[in-house]
């Protein structure tokens, strides 16, 4: 393997091994904690733009299978391990990690300290970088001079409509950088969805007469959105039962005049408890947060507060008060990370069944 650099814009620079693609990237740099799951992690659309260093230091022991997919073509922009696992006896493997990479354009580099530059992440925030073959005074200026995009929702949605179907509840997904996790849960429960662009009007969503809506997860700040999706979210509400997740939760909120805030350490993992309020129950789930909704902001003659991360203390849950409204931060689907809130979804489909009698 060639040797390589991880260069940050705060002038530091990470020599290692390259693997996957041989391309110079740019991105925004940040950590995931989880154990398992690096395939659902890299191919998530949330990791648009973004260069991810796991905290698990081997990766690529069980190659790449096909049901483990969280997008087609997934568009993070690297990833950096501590250590490159090239041999996998996963009876499901089709690929290795290497060779998946190089497919979809992606730079990875290894042997680097990863423990180093998580512990400055927490420090810093996320921060931009790039992998590069030398770490020159052009690597850095070509560094700094980068603007990153602040459109990754529009860059990751579909461009148009596509169908789900199944013989269930009408379901209509706005795709703000969709999980399959999310359609996957929705399938097993016989949903027959629609999948609308995050541009989709509250008009255009009532015109498919559904019985539920879902505001998926996506990348990015909540804030780079227009206003108008913050209107349909409000029209939507008060119509039909709306679930909102990630993203959509950040903007459910917006759209409820809580106040959401930047994290300067973002969370992304599956190590937080999370506390369920009404049954007190201890949950742990997969999160990518980088945004918060501050709690004193939270109207409470609108919004119930029912989960609440017991690390940092943030909103992990709403619901409305006056519509069969709600919201989680966390990715319930499960991909990757525990199960434990999979119920979600069985919630949110009595939902529709009570409004269909």
């Amino acid at each position: 393997m060639a040797e390589r650099y991880l260069i940050l814009e705060d002038g530091s620079s990470f020599k290692g091994e390259g693997f996957g693609s041989s391309a110079t990237t740019t991105g925004q740099v940040v950590f995931n904690t989880s154990m398992t799951g690096y395939q659902e992690i890299v191919t998530d659309q949330i990791y648009h733009n973004q260069i991810i260093v796991f905290s698990q230091p081997t990766i690529g022991s069980t190659g790449i299978n096909h049901d483990s997919y969280e997008s087609i073509l997934p568009t993070a922009k690297g990833m950096v391990v501590r250590d490159l696992a090239s041999i996998s006896k996963n009876r499901q493997r089709r690929l290795s990690l290497d060779q998946f990479l190089k497919q979809n354009n992606i730079p990875g580099i290894s042997g680097i300290d990863t423990r180093y530059i998580i512990r400055k992440l927490r420090k810093t925030g996320t921060i931009k970088g790039s992998i590069v073959d030398v770490d020159d005074d052009h690597a850095f200026d070509q560094l700094h001079a980068t603007v990153l995009t602040n459109q990754q929702v529009a860059q990751v949605s579909t461009p148009k409509p596509y169908p789900n179907p199944n013989t269930g509840s009408n379901v209509v997904v706005i795709d703000f950088g969709l999980k399959n996790g999310i359609l996957r849960q929705l399938s097993k429960r016989d949903c027959n969805v629609t999948v609308l662009p995050w541009s989709a009007t509250a008009e255009s969503i009532t015109n498919l007469d559904p019985d539920g809506v879902i505001l998926s997860t996506g990348p990015g700040s909540p804030f780079d959105l227009p206003e108008t999706v913050l209107d349909m979210i409000r029209e939507i509400q008060s119509k039909v039962p709306l679930f909102a997740i990630g993203l959509g939760h950040e903007l459910f909120a917006l759209a409820n005049n809580a106040t959401v805030t930047p994290m300067l350490s973002e969370h992304h993992g599956a190590n937080h408890p999370i506390r369920q309020i009404i049954t007190n129950q201890i949950i742990f789930a997969a999160q990518g947060q980088g945004y918060a909704i501050d709690a004193k902001s939270v109207d409470r003659e609108k919004l119930i507060i029912t989960y609440v991360d017991l690390i940092n203390g943030t909103v992990q849950g709403l619901r409305h008060r006056d519509f069969p409204a709600f919201s989680v931060q966390f990715f319930p689907d499960a991909a990757p990370g525990p199960d434990d809130s999979l119920d979600i979804f069985d919630e949110f489909t009595e939902i529709m069944s009570t409004r269909e009698e």
